[in-house]
């Protein structure tokens, strides 16, 4: 078995990583890299190798970072299936679509722009147009091959490998995998870790243990850190919303549409209900957080016990009064008119596209208004130029003055800190030949391999993009 790491290595986007058995390819996860315009650019479009030889792709979960280049590499070439929980399936459904047409306006949008700079005739005519890596047809395409699993059920990948998903506890529908390979009458077990969740997150389940394997991928996105206490999380939100509130201004939240917007949701609610923030409007701008939601609604099978308790007693924990779903652009638009104060959650979660790009730009250079950070923010994003405070920062290629406030709350994070990946392997630490960390950042990765070293005693490897290796049984 041959693994090579052509995503999310040392870095935290673009998850993929090549396994090759018996000379067949398989990919664990196809996700979009984010980052600077040209090298995204040049990495989502060209792969390493030809989706035709690709077999199947099996998927850990629904975000952009780990599922959304699979439309490009259906759109050249794929045709074999893709293995992910029902929940991913239908996340992705609506997810991929909406990358689809964020990619299709944001293009619009740079070449009008480009026009009228006339920089297009200076470079000889249409050479400066961008184009989207796919559109929403390619998008639907790509749904064709899905194939829904289930937790825990061997699925066959070719004649000597299988697979089996289990709860990763970092978003609905979320899954590790451990893959089995039987070659040279040896038997070799692979670990993908997806991205690990935190006991205790609103919504979902815990992330479950890993089986025992050989070989496992993990990844190490706070490696360096320990997250603070979920008990804090609601004091902090209330915090920030009074105090935005009482000075008049509006509260912008960057939000990943999967997960941290219903999370914020229903935290919302039970502040509200407990009448511990103003009543101000909220707005869910981001016609994929509506879509999102609904497919939330869909899967209560997956919602851990507190959030089952809730129901019980309020119904819906996605809708109350002062909560709006915004689908509309002209009402999205509208928002920018509003000059009382109230909160709008948008997408995307790191700031590189969607509604928010707009709502910063409205924003961020009145002193009375607060962006308001809840996840993750990868390097070069506009989302980490933000949480750095940046006294300018890039919206639309224009620079602009950040003059709001900026709070970041990474309690609420999807992802497991320090403390806790070291929890979650300790099962399997000691009989590990190797661990591979991706997905993230080199400090933090190399914070989480010490730690890993001095704790198990386990060798970890940091892999660059391109980085294969041979795992064997010996």
């Amino acid at each position: 078995m041959k693994l090579t790491f052509w995503g999310a290595a040392k870095t935290v986007t673009g998850s993929m990583h090549s396994v090759e058995i018996d000379g067949k390819r398989y990919l664990l996860d196809c996700g979009l890299y984010q980052g600077r315009r040209k090298e995204a650019e040049e990495r989502n479009r060209d792969f390493p190798f030809s989706p035709r030889d690709v077999e199947a792709v099996v998927l850990s979960h629904a975000h952009i970072d780990h599922s959304g280049n699979l439309p490009t590499l259906v759109k050249q070439g794929f045709t074999g299936p893709i293995y992910c929980t029902s929940a991913t399936m239908d996340l992705c459904d609506a997810m991929l679509k909406d990358s689809a047409f964020i990619q299709m306006k944001d293009c619009e949008f740079v070449n009008k722009r480009r026009r009228r700079r006339k920089l297009l005739e200076e470079n000889g005519g249409n050479g400066c147009d961008v184009t989207a890596l796919y559109n929403p047809e390619d998008a639907g395409a790509a749904m064709e091959h899905f194939r829904p699993t289930e937790l825990h059920h061997e699925t066959p990948l070719g004649n000597n490998a299988s697979f089996q998903l289990h709860e990763a506890g970092h978003m609905l529908g979320s899954a590790c995998v451990s893959l089995t390979v039987k070659e040279k009458g040896r038997t070799v077990r692979l670990g993908f870790s997806g991205d690990v969740g935190r006991n205790g997150l609103p919504i979902i389940h815990d992330p479950e243990a890993m089986p025992e394997v050989d070989y496992l991928i993990m990844e190490s996105t706070y490696g360096d850190r320990l997250h603070k206490a979920l008990t804090h999380v609601s004091e902090k939100l209330a915090g920030v919303v009074s105090r935005t509130a009482a000075r008049g201004g509006k509260i912008i939240a960057p939000a990943f549409a999967v997960g941290r917007t219903q999370q914020l949701v229903l935290l919302l609610h039970e502040l509200t209900l407990q009448r511990k923030i103003p009543s101000i409007p909220i707005y869910v701008d981001s016609p994929l957080a509506v879509n999102v939601t609904d497919v939330f609604r869909k899967h209560p099978e997956l919602y851990d016990a507190e959030t089952r308790r809730y129901i019980d007693n309020h119904s819906d924990p996605f809708g109350f009064r002062m909560l709006r779903y915004v689908r509309d652009v002209e009402q999205s638009k509208a928002l920018n008119d509003l000059r009382t104060p109230c909160l709008i959650i948008s997408a995307s979660g790191m700031c590189e596209a969607g509604r928010v790009l707009h709502h910063l730009r409205n924003n961020i250079e009145d002193g009375r208004n607060t962006v308001l950070i809840t996840g993750f923010q990868a390097e070069h994003t506009l989302g980490r130029k933000i949480v750095d405070r940046n006294p300018q920062v890039p919206v639309f290629g224009e620079l602009m003055n950040l003059r709001a406030e900026v709070v970041t709350i990474d309690e609420l994070s999807g992802h497991a800190d320090q403390r806790e990946l070291l929890d979650w392997i300790a099962p399997i630490a000691k009989r590990l030949k190797r661990i591979f960390l991706v997905h993230g950042e080199p400090l933090q990765q190399q914070a989480l391999a010490a730690a890993i070293e001095r704790m198990y005693r386990t060798p970890v490897t940091i892999p660059a993009r391109g980085n294969s290796f041979v795992l064997d049984q010996g």
